[in-house]
């Protein structure tokens, strides 16, 4: 069964063919129907409404735009649309064409899957630009190349190429292979909220090994198995969120100060009669947490 999370499942095709084509932004604008993007300092254009959407512009009539010192980057292809990120951080008040810079985060939940996939891949790579305008080998800057999807080292003793990175992340449901499951929280998160726990796949690691090392670290239990479930990308900043289920005996909890405020084995039942208030109340609802929670929750 695929699982279409939040920011994903958008259906683009990336058209690696034209991104090698030097003239890519050319052949775009001579096929016309290009769709620009814009991003600036890591929130989307959108329109506010009754139902909040991206406010594409058309690319003639943001021209200028691509006169600037930011390069527009090839997102791809949908049917005769082709869609463009252009970065526009450089403003210091940055021109809306009618619409408002929003944080992803704070309208995504309210879009349609394929604008919010589209959103976050145009602000995963323009993020991960801003960060790589040096060289991470000689400290030289780098230029934009592959329309977008590369930079290369100006220093032509080194010439190293730098590509677009994904940090994986384990994120899992820790369940007892019944009726109950393991929620923590942090302290900076809203009042109530429990969530699954999560963690970073380290070098030489497995994505199992990454879950059950995250486990027991966190909570001190020792899974004796892995089942996946879904991923979903989470450009906040860069990041793929792989999720599973792993099961563990029940029993007490041993929780790391530094990783958790607190968590403790949550019952189906009460999960589901909780009215989500500031006693309890599960993750954002465009988290694969709370997809992990609800597909559990739906078992039995």
């Amino acid at each position: 069964m695929v699982f279409r999370n939040f920011y994903s499942g958008g259906g683009l095709d990336r058209d690696d063919i034209l991104r090698r084509a030097p003239d890519w932004l050319s052949q775009v604008r001579d096929a016309g129907q290009a769709r620009l993007i814009a991003v600036w300092r890591n929130r989307n254009l959108v329109l506010h409404g009754e139902q909040p959407e991206p406010h594409f512009l058309d690319i003639e009539e943001a021209a200028a735009l691509l006169e600037g010192p930011s390069e527009p980057i090839l997102l791809g292809k949908r049917g005769e649309e082709t869609f463009l990120a252009l970065d526009l951080s450089h403003h210091e008040e940055p021109p809306t064409f009618g619409g408002e810079f929003a944080d992803l985060r704070s309208v995504g939940p309210l879009l349609d899957r394929w604008h919010g996939s589209l959103l976050a891949y145009a602000r995963g790579l323009a993020w991960w630009h801003s960060r790589h305008l040096h060289c991470g080998v000689c400290g030289h800057p780098t230029v934009m190349c592959n329309a977008g999807h590369q930079r290369q080292c100006s220093n032509p003793d080194c010439g190293a190429s730098h590509f677009p990175r994904t940090d994986p992340a384990v994120i899992m449901l820790v369940h007892d292979g019944g009726g109950r499951c393991v929620l923590g929280r942090q302290p900076n998160w809203p009042a109530g909220q429990h969530s699954t726990l999560a963690g970073f796949v380290e070098p030489g690691e497995s994505l199992e090994e990454a879950v059950a090392r995250e486990v027991y670290e966190e909570v001190g239990l020792e899974v004796d198995s892995v089942t996946y479930h879904s991923s979903q990308p989470w450009p906040f900043p860069s990041s793929i969120m792989l999720g599973f289920y792993a099961r563990a005996d029940f029993g007490p909890l041993r929780i790391d100060p530094n990783e958790l405020e607190g968590a403790a084995w949550f019952d189906r039942g009460a999960i589901k009669a909780s009215p989500e208030n500031d006693d309890f109340r599960l993750p954002r609802r465009d988290s694969i947490a709370r997809q992990l929670i609800l597909s559990w929750l739906n078992e039995d």
